[in-house]
Order: structure tokens, then sequence, then C-alpha cells
């Protein structure tokens, strides 16, 4: 069920297993992570420390327990438990990327964030999950040009390593060395054939390099293997634009597949107005962090994952909001042959929800949105440069979040208003013109897949 994505689905099962087998400390844990990865965090919590009662002092228990305190915005407790998971097992990659990730949102201190796992990726140098997570680290405390050099020096000593062999990749396409980024792509693909993300950074590569039509088979091998693969449609599409083939229009078809509608008012609240001013409250009181996370699109801004655990009304209250609009939007697309349409069934479910807090100077990177099929921008606050003339914190579309030969501009940008919910499929390359002024600005973003 967990590897099917039915994660909720999956959690009476392990409490099952915890009633039949009441002295096991491992289905404990099994019952917490899966807890913890439906955000479930109060009940992973007590389940993680009933898995330590029983006697369980496993890194990777101490591991959902600190995923878990965090959930739950217990920070200071949380770093500790990093900290234990790490102490059981020095070399635990994931941990020391996460506790990383943690200080950084915290602090916006790139040298604090990764004192640590610079240190530990030093003493062990042949330790490619080490060296993988501190690449991880360093391009998103720093740059890519300094993860790019970490990626080389860590390849060259671990030089079979796939994993490292596509991040190098990848960063290569990102700092203007297409060829390279090819030859280790394809050098990935032979030690790892048909591996998902070798393709995709094979493509990059082809793209930043000018090769649309390489890019397109790559597309398509992908894609035989994984039909809805949304990163395999954003190359595709960047491909089909590169080559100059009619198709791009059906995958881009900017007026009917981006809509702008109202978000509804939820029961409880006389008018969206109001709602909107006890919505905004309430993410402010629950964003925590300085600065973005990890492996994300947000710039000088911070992420609040997993919305709905969150016990605030206002918060709760969204998804009966967002459904009208949901149900409107899937009705006016309508069915079709094309790769949104085509799983237009008019029945959805919401894959993952986030609220986005960017400071004045803050923008999204151009993404697309993998876990996807449709995704979202719903603004809740806006800073006033976002209506001064310009078109300073505006959403736009089409520019892909990597060089191209030629390069690619954005083709279409949307102004965002308080209450406003703009759809659009997840394979589409977007992002946020950066704003300037005094006010940050507000957003609740999700993913919905068909149901």
């Amino acid at each position: 069920m967990k590897a099917q994505g039915r994660v909720e689905d999956a959690i009476p099962v392990y409490e099952a297993a915890c009633r039949a087998y009441p002295s096991s400390a491992v289905a404990q844990h099994n019952l917490a992570a899966t807890l913890g990865d439906a955000a479930r965090y109060a009940e992973a919590e007590k389940a993680a420390r009933q898995a330590m009662r029983l006697g369980l002092d496993a890194p990777e228990t101490w591991l959902v327990l600190a995923r878990t305190l965090g959930g739950l915005g217990r920070l200071d407790e949380a770093l500790s438990a990093f900290d234990a998971a790490i102490a059981r097992r020095r070399n635990m990659a994931e941990a020391h990327k996460e506790r990383a990730q943690l200080i950084w949102m915290r602090t916006g201190d790139a040298d604090a964030a990764l004192a640590d796992i610079e240190r530990e990726a030093q003493s062990r140098p042949d330790d490619a999950g080490l060296q993988m997570a501190l690449v991880q680290a360093v391009e998103y405390a720093k740059d890519e040009t300094a993860a790019r050099s970490a990626a080389e020096a860590a390849l060259a000593r671990v030089p079979a390593s796939p994993a490292l062999m596509i991040a190098t990749a990848n960063l290569a396409a990102a700092t203007g060395d297409p060829s390279r980024a090819v030859e280790l792509a394809q050098n990935a693909l032979r030690h790892a054939p048909g591996e998902r993300s070798a393709l995709i950074a094979l493509a990059y590569g082809m793209l930043a390099a000018g090769d649309g039509q390489g890019a397109s088979q790559t597309a398509m091998a992908l894609l035989r293997a994984a039909p809805h693969d949304q990163h395999g449609l954003a190359v595709l599409a960047t491909a089909w634009r590169l080559t100059g083939d009619s198709r791009y229009r059906q995958l881009y078809d900017y007026d009917s597949l981006v809509r702008r509608w109202s978000l509804q008012t939820p029961q409880g609240w006389a008018d969206l107005p109001g709602y909107l001013s006890d919505l905004g409250q309430a993410l402010r009181r629950r964003h925590p962090y300085q600065t973005h996370p990890f492996g994300q699109s947000v710039r000088q801004g911070s992420q609040l994952p997993d919305l709905l655990s969150s016990d605030e009304p206002a918060i709760q209250a969204f998804p009966q909001a967002l459904a009208p609009v949901i149900d409107t939007h899937l009705d006016a697309v309508g069915p079709g042959n094309d790769p949104f349409r085509a799983r237009n069934t008019g029945r959805w479910r919401i894959a993952g929800i986030w609220s986005v807090w960017l400071r004045p100077g803050g923008w999204h990177a151009d993404h697309v949105h993998p876990q996807g099929w449709l995704s979202s921008a719903c603004y809740i606050e806006l800073p006033s440069a976002v209506g001064a003339g310009g078109q300073e914190g505006w959403i736009k579309f089409g520019e892909p979040g990597l060089p191209t030969s030629p390069k690619l501009e954005a083709e279409r940008a949307v102004r965002p208003e308080p209450g406003t919910v703009v759809l659009f499929p997840s394979y589409m390359w977007h992002g946020t013109i950066p704003f300037t002024g005094e006010e940050p600005r507000l957003t609740i973003a999700f993913d919905i897949v068909p149901d």
C-alpha cells in the first residue's frame, strides 16, 4: 500500500500488527514511520517513543522521531533527535542532510549548517551516500557552482557511483557545461540502465546543448516506461518548443489549461476577506523558519509542509473552500487525448499541500511538480508591489528551470490577487518574478492527482 502511495490505507494494517504483536518494537517503528509519512505527527511521536520503550534504539527510529518532532514544530528537540540518530550511525547520510537543512532553515547560516556534514564527509571520502548528501546541502545553502565543485571532487573519489554521476551531470548542465552533463548521464545509464533520474539528466544536458531532437527521444523513452511522469512531459514539451514541433501547443495550451479562479468562502465565515484574514494569521503563526528548504523552488522565503497537519480552524477549512474550485476547473477543461485531459475523470484528491512565505526580493525558481497532475498557487496576502503596474510577484509560465540553447523565455504571466487560485498542469514550467518593497507574499500551493 505504501509503495502505491496509499499511506492512509496502510496505517490500519500497521495498527493491526501492533495489536497482534504488542511486544514488537519493530511494529511500533513501522507504524510511527507511516504516521509520519501521513503528517499525523502527534500519533507518530507516540508510536516512536513506544518503540523505544520496547527496547528499540536504532538510528532509523531516532530519525523517524526527529522528523516527527520537526513536524510538530519542536525544533530544538528535533535537532537533538537527529544528533542521537547520527551518534548511533556516524555515516547516516539522511540524518546528516536533514540536520543540516534544519539548521539552515532556522538560521540562514550556511557555514553553521554545513559544518558537521562537511566534516563527516571529509572523514569518509569513499562514502557515496554522505558525499551525495553534502552536494545537495551545498547546492541549496550556497549555490550551484559550489555544489558542482563538491560533486566533481566526490565523483573523483567514488567514480562508480551512478547517483553522484547524475548529480554532477545536473550541476554541469546548470553551470554551463552541457557536454560534461551528457557524458556523465550516459555513463550513469551504462551503470544503471533505464534509471529514470539518469534519463532526465541526459535530457537536461541535451537541452542545454541545444539538442532538442535528442532530448525529445530521451523523454519519449522515459514516458514509455512511466507515461504520467511530469518531469518527462516537461522535458518533452521543452524539446518540442526548441525544435518548433507543433505538438508543443497541445501540452502548453495556456488558454485552456491555465486558469484563475476565486476561492470560495467556507462555512463559519461571513465573507472571503474575513476568511483570508484569519487564514493569513494562522499561516503566519505556523511558519517557523528563516529561509528555504533543500530541494525546493523557494528562494529568500520559508516553506511550511504538510499544511493540513495543523489544527488551526482556518487551515482545516481550506479544503472546503477549495473543492468547488477544483471541480469547476476540471469540468471547464474537460476530457481529451492529451496527457492532462486523458486523466481527467472529475475525481481527485490532494497529494500534497504546503504554504510559502516569501520575503521582499524572494521568488520561486522555475520548476515543475513531479508528484502532481494538477498544481496551484493560491494567494492569501500580497505585497503592494504586485499591483504597482509591472509584473513583480506575478506567476510566470514557460521558462524552463534549466539552461537551454537557445534560451527560452517565459510565455505567459498571471497577476495574482488575494483569494485567487491559479491552476495549471504539474508538468508546466513555472516560477515567480521577484518583487521589491517591505511586505511579504503569503501563498498556499498544492498538488492534485486523479482519484
